[in-house]
């Protein structure tokens, strides 16, 4: 599964969604986790939260099961469940790497019920 984190340094999950200015994806499976690919945001991230600047955001990160971020708006929230993706608040101080080994950890072991919900959407044709 795709994964995406708002950060700022590329290590800790330290941005707000409308906000950050970058964003970096893994793939994510029972085996272990792969840097995909890190995308930047450019021009003037204050007041970001415009819906066609919302609506861009979300539209980069199409393909995405989860994306992890310090903080979000409960617009962009529903708007990511409504493309289903699952957002997740995590504190500021969090790692991306130890989000990433804790996910991994539940995909092998017996993921909770909302992890499932995406593994049989992505198993889908």
């Amino acid at each position: 599964m795709k994964v995406a984190f708002a950060s700022e340094d590329g290590v800790h999950i330290d941005a707000h969604f409308g906000r950050s200015k970058r964003m970096f994806f893994y793939e994510v499976d029972p085996e272990g986790y792969r840097f995909a690919s890190e995308l930047a945001f450019l021009g003037d991230q204050e007041g970001a939260e415009s819906e066609s600047k919302l609506n861009a955001r979300i539209e980069a990160l199409k393909g995405c099961a989860i994306v992890y971020m310090a903080q979000v708006g409960p617009s962009a929230a529903a708007k990511l469940v409504g493309k289903r993706i699952h957002p997740i608040k995590a504190k500021e101080t969090d790692e991306i790497l130890d989000a990433l080994k804790r996910l991994v950890a539940m995909l092998g072991t017996n993921p909770p019920p909302w992890i499932r919900k995406i593994l049989v959407r992505e198993a889908a044709p």
